[in-house]
């Protein structure tokens, strides 16, 4: 019955269809692995104006669970000593997620721990390396350890740039407002729509647009890789003063010059109507 069965099946035609594929889901589906990419431009690290690390061959490297990458090097590109090998393990538990906020000692895949030694100088656990065996070569570098990174000549804030990160800045004519209750904070016509990989859309909104007089600056300062630094405001609504609420890039970095000045509100904090 078994041979049968196979030899009608032979004569049934075949179904080469397959279901359609989200690139944003295949994304989220290899974050619990080690994953790498090559670089492709010179990355240098400093301390105290001196270059520690000098390579033309960085990889970027993303250990499990992380979301942000580091730079990677080659051992020799190192202007110092890798000293005080210690065995590193994942540890039982951890968070799924892990962004730049979760320390760079935090590794989720197997290796040794290492200071960089330079100078005189010691870079407390800066480099880690991995016991992959195709990436052997190669030490990660913790960001924090180091004064100033940089992509050949240009300066990288904030975090290695994943060059698999883009944004785009598109003139929008729908109406967009923004409100806290029964208080209009904004309302344009003419917002500028960015759009950020992985990352939900934001509107920023000319300063004409936005009820300035019930925002208040505040002293938070955060920043992007790509964007550069933004500065916050919050907003006095009645009695309440609604913190950190907006932010604004007064000096962008270039991908992000058309959002120069202008101000951006938390979707999920407000009510954004767009039309």
């Amino acid at each position: 019955m078994v041979a049968a069965r196979a030899l009608a099946n032979r004569h049934e035609p075949e179904d080469h269809r397959s279901m359609a594929t989200s690139l944003d889901e295949v994304t989220k589906s290899q974050v619990d692995l080690l994953r790498w990419t090559d670089m492709r431009r010179r990355v240098r690290a400093f301390v105290d104006g001196q270059a520690v690390v000098d390579s033309a061959a960085p990889i970027q490297v993303w250990e499990p669970h992380r979301v942000v990458g580091c730079y990677a090097v080659p051992s020799a590109d190192i202007e110092g000593l890798l000293e005080h090998h210690r065995p590193t393990m994942p540890p039982a538990e951890h968070p799924p997620i892990l962004t730049p906020a979760h320390p760079f000692a935090l590794h989720t895949a197997s290796g040794a721990t290492y200071d960089i030694v330079a100078d005189g100088r010691m870079l407390a656990g800066a480099a880690f390396r991995l016991d992959d065996p195709d990436l052997a070569d190669y030490v990660l570098l913790d960001w924090d350890a180091f004064d100033e990174w940089r992509e050949e000549e240009q300066t990288v804030m904030g975090h290695a740039h994943d060059p698999y990160q883009r944004i785009d800045c598109l003139p929008t004519s729908r109406r967009v407002v923004v409100r806290i209750g029964d208080t209009v904070l904004a309302e344009s016509r003419n917002p500028t729509l960015l759009l950020e990989t992985h990352l939900p859309p934001r509107h920023y909104i000319p300063r004409q647009d936005v009820r300035m007089d019930v925002l208040q600056r505040s002293d938070t300062v955060t920043v992007c890789a790509y964007k550069g630094q933004a500065t916050y405001w919050s907003a006095l609504v009645g009695d309440e003063i609604v913190p950190d609420i907006a932010w604004t890039y007064t000096d962008p970095l270039h991908d992000a010059e058309p959002v120069r000045d202008l101000i951006c509100f938390y979707d999920e904090r407000v009510d954004l109507e767009i039309r």
